[in-house]
């Protein structure tokens, strides 16, 4: 059911709800397990960042109004256009091969996967992200080449594991605070927005930001090292406060998934394993954390000893952002009342919330 809360990030909310469970009820997932969470994710990050960076943030670079408005008689936007297609081809393709299907995934469960890829399937997709990468690469240099600039000193908060996966790893801000997953809430406050009745978060007193430019700000030395060798050009512009790096971050991200994907699947034989098996003896708690395409996505439930969940809570990553996004829309306003019409300060408020 929590898939559907979003579409195009669902395998986020079911990694991420299967993951409370699990340690509600104290399953420790396989090392094989791991691994096709991994997976799952960095497929889920290939297909919905390039759906954010090319349909959403690159017609403000290239200074259209929509991709389509994009010239297949230009050989520039022709190419980006059929890269974004090879690129979401290719998360598209590992999301099937692991969690069967890119939206709405049926492998994934508690205490394991119901299905598990062949060798033959494997290939097939490492020939897919082997051609996405390319593409990928040349995103990367995309955006490092794009000098659009907005900074406001900002915290920022992610999951800090030792090889950038997106699923486990100690929470921790960028003044170096780390704290455990299951002990999130006594960080996270929620408040309420007075004017507005929405909901915002503040850690440990402070609004903060989350998202790929908060992990790659966190986590850089931990990426692929392809990844990095093949990036380094722009890895040195991180730690950066300038949120449209988050841009730049997230097309990085998109390198390291394809990376770190090809070496998983060319290192890994699956084989079939039974789930592992859910005892209740009492009523129980959990908490799952893992990163969405958005950033930092938490789940806590509570399970009686029927097994029947009697309280869930969800904080997204969009809700944890919503102070920060306010705060750097009144700087900008402020700082261009007297440079710029009404019209030109709309458009690069919308070009700072796309980011």
């Amino acid at each position: 059911l929590m898939s559907r809360i979003c579409g195009t990030c669902s395998i986020a909310h079911l990694l991420c709800s299967i993951e409370a469970i699990e340690n509600a009820v104290g399953i420790q997932p396989t090392e094989q397990t791991m691994a096709m969470k991994k997976l799952a994710q960095y497929g889920l990050m290939i297909r919905d960042h390039a759906l954010h960076l090319y349909y959403f943030s690159l017609p403000d670079l290239i200074g259209k109004d929509s991709i389509l408005d994009f010239s297949e008689d230009n050989a520039l936007e022709h190419q980006l256009l059929h890269d974004s297609f090879d690129i979401k081809r290719a998360g598209n393709a590992l999301s099937t091969l692991i969690a069967g299907k890119a939206v709405h995934a049926p492998f994934p469960t508690v205490g394991g996967f119901l299905h598990y890829p062949g060798k033959e399937e494997c290939d097939k997709t490492i020939h897919e992200l082997e051609h996405a990468r390319s593409r990928a690469l040349q995103l990367v240099e995309t955006f490092g080449e794009w000098n659009q600039s907005f900074e406001r000193k900002t915290d920022f908060v992610g999951l800090t594991p030792k090889d950038f996966n997106f699923i486990d790893g100690q929470l921790c801000n960028s003044r170096g605070v780390c704290v455990g997953e299951k002990y999130f809430m006594k960080h996270l406050i929620r408040v309420v927005i007075p004017y507005s009745q929405a909901h915002g978060f503040e850690f440990d007193g402070d609004s903060y930001m989350v998202g790929a430019l908060a992990r790659v700000n966190l986590n850089q030395d931990s990426l692929h090292q392809s990844t990095k060798r093949d990036a380094s050009k722009y890895l040195k512009l991180f730690p950066s406060n300038n949120i449209f790096h988050n841009n730049l971050a997230q097309s990085i991200e998109i390198l390291h998934s394809i990376d770190h994907s090809i070496e998983l699947l060319e290192s890994m034989e699956f084989k079939s394993e039974p789930l592992q098996k859910v005892e209740l003896k009492n009523g129980c708690d959990g908490v799952g954390v893992i990163e969405a395409p958005r950033g930092t996505l938490y789940y806590k439930v509570e399970i009686s000893k029927s097994g029947k969940i009697t309280h869930a809570d969800v904080i997204v990553p969009t809700a944890q952002n919503q102070i920060n996004i306010e705060k750097d829309i009144g700087k900008l306003v402020q700082d261009n009342l007297q440079a710029m019409e009404k019209k030109q300060i709309e458009f690069e408020i919308e070009k700072l919330i796309r980011a």
